[in-house]
């Protein structure tokens, strides 16, 4: 009797101290959230969200007129966030049984982040950019002179050949410094890659079809630089000019520049409609100043001698852009937004080279040199830019043209972009 009465007592305790420890694993802690902006006043009707690290499970309350909330959860680590508007903030938190932590979120406007890929940025920051570009089936790789010099066969500083099918890679080191909120400066050194794919004529007569294929050459392209000042620089958006100038540092007879000094004024404008919509867009004249010239008519061997100068081979260039962008995801440190962008140019001057109709392009009077003005070439762009907390970013995006007329048919950008 004594034995079961032992064991009835063992049993009786084991179940107390089990139900004794379950309690204790169940019994909440309070968590109060207090939510102020950085004046240090009170935000009603934010959201906050603590999440349990290990569980997953999540809790959600408003803040009151007073900017205040309370969670009654089990012990254990959170993250939470508080989010009022555009305002957001992340913040950590371990709750115990006897402590009631409080915890103050102050929100602050997150820093405004061009999320675009091929629009410039109308935000004025310092910040060090690396982008690489591969563009595929450059048809007209002289026009205007915006890619590359005259051919030299019309008696410019280009490239010895008429290409047909180029395809170029580029890598750009970009670094821009902002003394002021509304103004900053920049400088950008280019290196270029071109792999001619169809080659149809040549300077040199000694060279007959077919023509050598791949002349792939490299070095370092046309660089630039200019300065920002921004006429709006608020919370939400930017207006600013920019002037940039491109220098003829690159070697003109491989493709690698233009041979001539060009300035570029440009309007940019940035427009953060809501916490995750935002709109950027661009308008600008590139104009080359001098460029080649190309006798009257534009052949290879115009008579009589000694024509007088058509003008200029090299002319204005308008172009314009609008991008939207949406965060998609917005994490702790992490933001991915999807970007669509319409990039076009208008010619509003200059020549390109062409073969001569009905004559074999390959034979000494084969090309000539045509008006570009008017052409008219409209790209699609679509990406993503993934923000890394406040000053890491990489971009991936693949645009194409939707014009008969192109600079490229497709290209592939990758960019990693540092603000400080």
């Amino acid at each position: 009797m004594r034995k079961i009465t032992l064991n009835v007592l063992c049993a009786f305790i084991l179940v107390c101290v089990a139900r004794r420890a379950e309690s204790a694993q169940t019994t909440p802690g309070t968590v109060y959230v207090h939510v102020q902006d950085k004046r240090k006043i009170a935000i009603s009707d934010a959201e906050v969200v603590i999440t349990d690290v290990k569980k997953g499970s999540s809790y959600h309350e408003r803040t009151d007129n007073n900017g205040n909330c309370r969670f009654d959860v089990p012990a254990g680590k959170y993250k939470v966030k508080v989010t009022a508007g555009r305002l957001s903030t992340f913040l950590d938190v371990e709750v115990g049984h006897e402590q009631v932590p409080l915890l103050v979120a102050a929100l602050e406007q997150a820093p405004l982040q061009s999320t675009g890929g091929y629009i410039d940025s109308a935000i004025i920051s310092s910040q060090i950019r690396i982008r690489f570009d591969a563009g595929f089936h450059v048809d007209r790789p002289d026009r205007a002179e915006f890619f590359y010099a005259q051919y030299a066969g019309l008696n410019g500083p280009g490239p010895p050949f008429v290409v047909a099918d180029l395809n170029f890679q580029q890598l750009y080191l970009q670094a821009e410094y902002a003394p002021r909120k509304r103004f900053s400066f920049f400088t950008e050194v280019p290196v270029r890659w071109i792999q001619p794919q169809l080659t149809v004529a040549a300077k040199n007569p000694s060279f007959s079809p077919p023509f050598p294929q791949n002349v792939n050459v490299a070095g370092l392209s046309d660089v630039a630089a200019g300065f920002k000042v921004a006429a709006v620089a608020s919370s939400d958006q930017y207006l600013t000019f920019q002037f940039q100038a491109y220098f003829p540092s690159g070697d003109a007879s491989k493709g690698l520049g233009t041979n001539h000094y060009s300035v570029e004024p440009a309007l940019l404008y940035y427009r953060r409609l809501s916490d995750r919509l935002a709109l950027e867009a661009q308008v600008g004249d590139s104009h080359p100043i001098g460029g080649s010239s190309c006798p009257q008519p534009c052949i290879a061997d115009p008579s009589p001698p000694g024509a007088p100068a058509s003008g200029g081979f090299a002319g204005d260039v308008f172009f314009y852009g609008v991008g939207p962008s949406y965060v998609l995801y917005r994490g702790e440190n992490v933001r991915i937004a999807p970007v669509v962008e319409l990039v076009g140019w208008r010619v509003l001057g200059g020549l390109e080279t062409m073969c001569v109709p009905n004559v074999p392009c390959s034979s000494p009077d084969g090309q000539e040199g045509v008006s570009a003005d008017g052409t008219n070439i409209v790209n699609l762009k679509v990406g993503a830019r993934t923000s890394i907390g406040r000053h890491n970013s990489f971009y991936v995006g693949f645009g194409h043209a939707v014009t008969r007329s192109h600079w490229y048919e497709e290209i592939v950008r990758a960019e990693y972009r540092y603000s400080f």
